[in-house]
């Protein structure tokens, strides 16, 4: 097989074949495992509510395309007691696939459960957790890992472009996954390589997150931890400490960290730091940056070796990622040139400051940042170049905007210019009881003058064509919700026919 998405889409079958059932299939979490289950020889079916809308028909037809079936979400694919239902845990007990799993007595899995039982299961785990930049770097651990002939799986909840996936499927003895905290599902990993990008408010309070990252950490053989992070720095050494999360109930989790602890590698100190500052193990200098990517030097200074290094992506911030990257990677025993070389050819993921394309000298460019730290991280790469931004951002839900909003505003506040303009529509909502007392025109006020409220997402695209001018750069902003690059698209077909 001659490259890496033929090479992913091979597996041998499963000694044991089970059946899985997903709900809410087309999730960005939920796909790429899917595909990994199938893959593995299971049999899969699932049911989402956009295949039943009528949406997003390109994704769906790429399962159909690998034998998974699909089916309305009315009930009607649970049709026997041996599936195993696998939901998240936001999907809630009155969907009608839920009533009749229960009523047929069905075994149900979350996705983060079924997620860690494979994750733990290899002989080789590397979990990338942190606020933000997990995507990115699991997608480039696990290139670097292919690039050296490791042959990994790799669970992402992104595309990436190197693997046309959100998930490959390797038979080598290492899987790579990004695992979550905003329900603190990252209490039933216990990887070999836990590597920690950085901890900032999100979805959970900050004294909750360095309980939950604190822990992962320390049910860890070996750890990488951004020195440039103080959140993170100071939880390296912590030990694991079941106590601060009480209340969190996954199953099989408590006994997966006693197993770990009984072995000793809960009190390891191995590990590893990156940054760009002098204090790293792993530091990165010399950082000349382009439009479309970055160069630097990458120090190991325990080892004392040193190397120039390249990526096919801009910014700053994924220099960071590189390094993060690069330490997972000499925790699996790869060399330092070795992964660096390998970076180079990694082209990124989709919807991370995705280029769109150009029309009429305006840029439209699609982009995952939905937290304070993302939506940081892409506005500074953007502008260390000139160019006015034209930022559409549509919130991720109602629940975020209540817990992070004023860091959202913030964050827009510190990395928005004199010029630049913010065009905020209402949240993603799909249905359900979530509280939305708290919406966009709230982010809007604390923003101020350089910031608008215009609740239909399709208003929003009229505006910034209206008010677009050659050398501007229109940035679409969010989560969640896949049709923002269909939105994308759209502005770009625009802008080509004004």
């Amino acid at each position: 097989m001659s490259d890496a998405s033929t090479a992913c889409a091979f597996v041998g079958m499963a000694e044991i074949m089970n059946s899985y059932f997903f709900v809410g299939i087309g999730g960005s979490g939920m796909m790429p495992l899917a595909e990994i289950v199938a893959a593995q020889g299971h049999c899969v079916a699932g049911s989402d509510r956009s295949l039943d809308q009528g949406r997003l028909g390109a994704k769906f037809e790429e399962l159909a395309a690998k034998g998974i079936g699909l089916h309305a979400q009315d009930g009607s694919g649970i049709v026997s007691a041996d599936q195993t239902v696998v939901a998240s845990a936001a999907v809630e007990a009155t969907v009608p696939d839920i009533v009749r799993a229960t009523e047929l007595g069905c075994a149900r899995l979350t996705r983060a459960e079924l997620l860690a039982d494979l994750f733990n299961a290899a002989p080789l785990g590397i979990a990338v957790g942190g606020t933000s930049g997990k995507s990115t770097v699991t997608g480039m651990i696990g290139w670097i890992l292919t690039q050296a002939a490791r042959d990994p799986t790799i669970m992402n909840g992104a595309v990436m472009k190197n693997f046309n996936s959100g998930a490959c499927v390797g038979r080598g003895d290492v899987f790579v996954s990004e695992v979550d905290e905003s329900d603190g599902s990252i209490a039933l990993y216990a990887p070999t390589v836990a590597v920690l990008n950085n901890v900032a408010v999100d979805h959970k309070a900050i004294e909750e997150l360095r309980a939950l990252f604190g822990n992962f950490l320390g049910r860890a053989a070996s750890v990488v931890v951004n020195a440039d992070n103080a959140e993170a720095l100071a939880l390296l050494p912590n030990p694991v400490r079941p106590e601060l999360v009480e209340g969190l109930s996954f199953s099989g989790a408590e006994d997966r960290n006693k197993d770990r602890a009984s072995t000793g590698l809960a009190q390891t100190v191995c590990g590893i730091t990156f940054g760009f500052s002098k204090e790293a193990d792993l530091q990165a200098t010399d950082i000349v940056e382009y439009p479309d990517s970055v160069t630097f030097t990458v120090t190991h200074h325990p080892a004392k070796i040193a190397c120039a290094a390249r990526l096919a992506v801009p910014g700053r911030h994924n220099v960071s990622n590189a390094l993060a990257a690069i330490g997972a990677a000499l925790q699996s025993g790869i060399r330092l040139p070795e992964a660096a070389a390998a970076l180079a050819t990694f082209t990124g993921l989709k919807r991370r400051m995705e280029t769109v394309g150009s029309a009429g000298g305006i840029t439209v460019i699609d982009d995952f940042g939905h937290n304070p730290d993302k939506i940081a991280a892409t506005l500074s790469a953007l502008h260390a170049f000139p160019g006015r931004l034209l930022i559409y951002f549509q919130p991720h839900g109602y629940g975020p905007l209540k817990q992070m909003g004023r860091e959202l505003a913030d964050s827009f506040i510190a990395n928005m210019k004199t010029d630049d303009r913010l065009m905020v529509s209402d949240p993603a909502y799909f249905g359900g009881t979530v509280d939305r007392s708290v919406g966009a025109d709230a982010l809007v006020t604390m923003v101020g003058s350089q910031a608008s409220h215009i609740p239909d997402r399709a208003d929003c695209g009229t505006h910034l064509i209206d008010i677009a001018q050659p050398g501007d750069r229109i940035i679409v902003m969010g989560a969640r919700d896949d049709t923002l690059s269909i939105f994308a698209a759209g502005l770009l077909d625009a802008l080509a026919s004004a």
